[in-house]
């Protein structure tokens, strides 16, 4: 299948037709501003709850927002590319809100799949996804893996 990063729009259209094919949703969200081994295992075992896995990336202004001034290192559209080029994702969207509520209740994907940083009863969204019958599980390794711990390790060391 041929990975595609896409508008919540036309996301809607590729959902309704995975789903006339009998296939189940997964939806994976986090900036993926730097990425390290803890967001490749986090996207992994998202793709295994699911036929398809979508990732949702938080826009520019939401990551300032959420991590503050100087983030993201680099711009949504390439942070999209790179995750688009994973073989176990199948759609890439960007999203400007803070969590990813909206999107959630658009394409209502069976599973909504958070790191491990999260319990089930953390998860901002667990509402929303109880509210049309999908399941939240956590996914990933242990969180010994941070975008920030790496710019500082980064700014620590001589080039």
């Amino acid at each position: 299948m041929l990975v595609m990063v896409v508008t919540e729009e036309r996301l809607s259209e590729l959902v309704a037709v995975d789903r006339e094919q009998g296939l189940t949703l997964a939806l994976a969200n986090g900036c993926f501003d730097l990425l390290h081994v803890g967001h490749i295992r986090y996207l992994r075992g998202s793709a295994a709850e699911a036929d398809r896995l979508i990732v949702a990336i938080n826009d520019d202004q939401s990551v300032e927002a959420l991590k503050g001034e100087g983030r993201p290192l680099q711009p949504a559209s390439e942070r999209a590319e790179i995750v688009e080029a994973f073989e176990m994702v199948d759609y890439v969207v960007l999203f400007s809100s803070l969590t990813v509520e909206n999107l959630l209740r658009a394409i209502r994907p069976d599973v909504h799949c958070k790191g491990t940083d999260y319990t089930i009863g953390s998860v901002p969204e667990r509402d929303v996804v109880l509210s049309y019958g999908g399941q939240t599980v956590i996914v990933g390794d242990p969180k010994d893996h941070a975008t920030r711990d790496l710019i500082v390790k980064m700014g620590a060391t001589k080039p």
